[in-house]
């Protein structure tokens, strides 16, 4: 709701433009925070937290990611087309785009959150920081999801200061 209440603060409306501001944010919301949980998919269960890997296994998650991340992408293109955002954010949300589906396609066709093989476990104490060869998918996917909003929403910021395309 962030980007509606800070249009309506500023300009007393709530404009079609700024639900498109929330869409974006609502639909990058699960992918990303799927392929957190996924990454640290091990822990929520020790926990005890239902998180989506912990309730409905993470081969589901992984193909929810990658449904979701089908929809999102054509949405955070959308404001190119809608005189929301110019050519710099037609650029940076078709790349970004691609990359997030590239990764969103790399995660969905991995065995990130699956648990490890015993023979894996045994003998190893992972250390804070570790990262299992199998996670790395999810913790792509993951840090390149913050970036890739940021970018979005950066590139509308640097058009509408420097008022190129709109």
């Amino acid at each position: 709701m962030p980007p509606v209440i800070g249009w309506a603060a500023v300009t007393g409306d709530a404009p079609w433009q700024a639900w498109l501001l929330f869409l974006i944010i609502f639909m990058w919301t699960p992918p990303h925070t799927w392929a957190l949980t996924l990454y640290s998919a091990g822990d929520y269960a020790k926990a005890g937290i239902p998180m989506m890997p912990v309730a409905r296994g993470a081969k589901s998650t992984r193909l929810q990611i990658m449904l979701y991340s089908l929809a999102f992408v054509p949405v955070a293109i959308a404001p190119a087309f809608t005189g929301l955002g110019g050519p710099i954010y037609l650029v940076v949300s078709v790349a970004g785009g691609l990359g997030f589906l590239a990764l969103a396609f790399r995660l969905w066709r991995s065995r990130a959150g699956d648990q490890p093989d015993k023979a894996e476990a045994v003998g190893r104490e992972a250390a804070l920081y570790d990262v299992r060869a199998e996670a790395k998918p999810a913790r792509n996917l993951f840090a390149f999801s913050i970036l890739y909003l940021m970018a979005l929403f950066s590139a509308l910021l640097v058009e509408h200061l420097s008022g190129v395309g709109v």
